[in-house]
């Protein structure tokens, strides 16, 4: 049976490169989206031309309902799912501390944190071995403001820097169930994430050791890297795709 992969918030985006180089890998991918049914379609679209196989499906991860639909839709692509990647993200925007609100970090923290830990919650029901699984691969996608702290996105990087415990905390967890949990720490990617006008993405550059910032695919190889067997002594990793910044 063919090995099937989760990408959470890939419509676009980081996500978007990791769903299609993943279905290049041989997985069939399961291609998940909030809002964009469109975008996740012409994802989706792309993967069948090139003669994969993917399907979008509709959830907020930070439902737990909604995350059980959606790892059940994988049983209806006759595939096995062995792999996770824990993509979708959510910034809410640059704000000063003192204007934030509840509202603001029940926001960050739902998508950012408890959105990866209920979606492996249920991956790890499936892959686990004492339940019957055959073990499989995490991988989430923290963020490089979580060691540095953003700049005003304190929910966000505050989000992010749990979900960097988190990787190493079930990968001691579920290393016995054969279940390897690894994250990347992207920094600065070419996404509408960091677009601005020149001089801003000269200063960018600058202050990057590589001189560039990173591209999406980088990052997807990164990824297909961490769930493959080549890195199948690696877990509780967080590998930072930085440029050395």
């Amino acid at each position: 049976m063919q090995r099937a992969v989760i990408v959470t918030g890939a419509s676009r985006g980081i996500g978007a490169v990791i769903a299609k180089s993943l279905a290049g890998e041989g997985y069939a991918v399961c291609v998940n989206y909030l809002r964009d049914e469109a975008a996740a379609g012409g994802v989706v679209e792309e993967i069948l031309g090139a003669g994969g196989v993917a399907r979008a499906v509709q959830a907020d991860v930070a439902a737990p309902a909604q995350v059980g639909r959606l790892f059940d839709s994988v049983d209806e692509m006759s595939a096995t799912l062995c792999a996770l990647v824990n993509n979708a993200g959510f910034t809410g925007g640059r704000k000063d501390f003192i204007d934030l609100t509840a509202d603001d970090f029940t926001a960050a923290l739902g998508v950012n944190l408890l959105g990866p830990a209920f979606c492996t919650q249920e991956a790890a029901r499936r892959m686990a071995k004492s339940r019957g699984g055959s073990g499989g691969a995490v991988v989430n996608v923290v963020s490089q403001a979580a060691y540095t702290g953003g700049n005003r996105l304190l929910p966000y990087a505050t989000a992010k820097a749990g979900l960097a415990i988190m990787t190493v905390a079930l990968a001691r967890e579920l290393a016995v169930e054969g279940i390897r949990v690894n994250a990347v720490s992207p920094g600065a990617i070419d996404t509408d994430m960091v677009s601005g006008d020149h001089a801003d993405r000269s200063r960018l550059e600058k202050s990057i050791p590589l001189g560039r910032v990173g591209l999406p695919q980088e990052v997807a190889d990164t990824v297909a890297w961490l769930l493959s067997d080549k890195a199948s002594y690696v877990t509780g990793a967080v590998v930072p795709v930085t440029g050395g910044r």
